[in-house]
């Protein structure tokens, strides 16, 4: 492992694991031999989150808002409004969901792995009744 750097003006926003988000993957992926991914995450103008419930099979997964507000549903602590600043740290294998963001919104994250599964899942029963 060597230092890693990457500057904006290398690395433009990808479509990637959700429509309605623009990601700007910065490299820590390769740079850590997939041990860590770290993306800048925006929201597409327009586009909005479809609600379903969720888990990510991954070890750890944090998220900073940098601008604007996201709003989430989590199975243990029931809805939570992030603005900038706000973190989140969503333990692994936890049922979520977004409920909706502000057009301008930009969060960033970190997970581990890097590469990790995403799948749709039935809403806890807390959240059902």
């Amino acid at each position: 492992m060597k230092t890693h750097v990457q500057h904006a003006r290398e690395k433009g926003f990808d479509q990637g694991l959700r429509q309605y988000f623009a990601y700007r993957d910065l490299g820590y992926d390769k740079a850590t031999g997939g041990k860590f991914g770290v993306n800048v995450i925006r929201a597409v103008p327009g586009e909005h989150p479809h609600g379903a419930w969720h888990l990510h099979e991954l070890d750890f997964q944090f998220v900073y808002v940098m601008k604007g507000w996201v709003e989430f549903e989590y199975e243990d602590v029931g809805f939570v409004r992030l603005e900038a600043g706000s973190t989140v740290m969503q333990p692994p294998r936890i049922r979520h969901r977004e409920i909706r963001h502000s057009d301008d919104v930009e969060i960033l994250e970190l997970t581990s792995p890097a590469e990790f599964v995403t799948r749709e899942v039935d809403a806890p029963r807390t959240a059902a009744e």
